[in-house]
């Protein structure tokens, strides 16, 4: 079993292409009402990300547009090494630069370097590099 989030925003299109620019994600779907984010070629990549619209009414139970989104709730992503984590930090830094809420840092606790980003919606996104216990920071 393995987790598949889905996120409900309010412009799935503005979505998908700042998650797309910012995280070098690959759109598998597209659309005004709902989009499947992969990690590499759609399909044969791992799906890490869904986007729906809030008004899309196949579900009736994914809460609220009043309710401020993702209060509670943060999305990591581990990268495979700290050589990919410098390009994903380069690269969100380039296409997002005011949605940092965290810069680059070693954290102790977690044995791991990690940045954080809050996306169009005000989700909370962490990229990590793997559990390191060298303490090589």
């Amino acid at each position: 079993m393995h987790v598949v989030p889905m996120f409900q925003v309010a412009d799935i299109p503005a979505a998908s292409a700042w998650y797309q620019r910012t995280l070098g994600l690959t759109s598998g779907h597209g659309g005004d009402e709902f989009e499947m984010l992969y990690a590499g070629e759609p399909y044969v990549s791992p799906l890490l990300l869904q986007l729906h619209g809030w008004e899309a009414e196949e579900h009736g139970f994914l809460g609220s547009p009043d309710v401020p989104a993702g209060n509670g709730c943060s999305l990591w992503f581990q990268v495979d090494g700290r050589a990919e984590f410098d390009s994903a930090w380069e690269r969100a830094q380039g296409a997002a630069p005011d949605h940092v809420i965290a810069e680059p840092a070693w954290n102790p606790l977690a044995h791991h370097h990690e940045f954080s980003l809050r996306d169009l919606d005000g989700y909370v996104l962490a990229v990590h590099t793997p559990f390191a216990d060298d303490h090589d920071h």
